[in-house]
């Protein structure tokens, strides 16, 4: 592994477009395919994420988060991946730390996330990183299987 560097970008980055068809796939793979997920796709557009992190490993890319606004005191945080053979190499917790500086920076308080119980190793590091368990907010209060999480920053 060479150094990890982190450049934000936007969401016509091809990058985080290869990286969206992955967790598509992956996140279908979890529930046993598209049709059981259905009522997340919507919520889950790329094109709803105008704020794309990327990190790279000597110019090849190897992980992705989103951020974007989700009210006036919020943002939300939105696929988080990183390659398989790239984890456990703190790349997860940078990005969220820039994720939350970032932020702080367009002036907002709290970030929230969704997820799911079975994705152990994603909720262990969102709770090491302060992220608290709360009510799913919408519009995952109403699909069953989301787990939502916040941090006040």
């Amino acid at each position: 592994m060479g150094e990890i560097t982190y450049t934000w970008t936007s969401v016509t980055n091809s990058d985080f477009q290869m990286f969206y068809q992955i967790t598509e796939d992956y996140y279908s793979s979890l529930v046993g395919g598209v049709s059981k997920r259905k009522g997340f796709v919507p919520y889950n557009a790329s094109a709803q994420i105008p704020d794309v992190l990327i990190a790279y490993d000597d110019g090849k890319a190897v992980g992705c988060a989103g951020l974007k606004r989700y009210d006036d005191k919020s943002t939300e945080i939105k696929r988080v991946w990183v390659q398989p053979e790239y984890r456990r190499q703190h790349i997860a917790d940078k990005m969220m730390q820039l994720v939350e500086q970032k932020t702080k920076e367009q002036g907002f308080a709290r970030v929230i996330l969704q997820t799911r119980p079975q994705m152990t190793e994603a909720v262990g590091m969102y709770t090491k990183r302060g992220y608290k368990l709360i009510e799913n907010y919408p519009p995952y209060d109403k699909l069953v299987g989301a787990v939502c999480y916040a941090k006040e920053l």
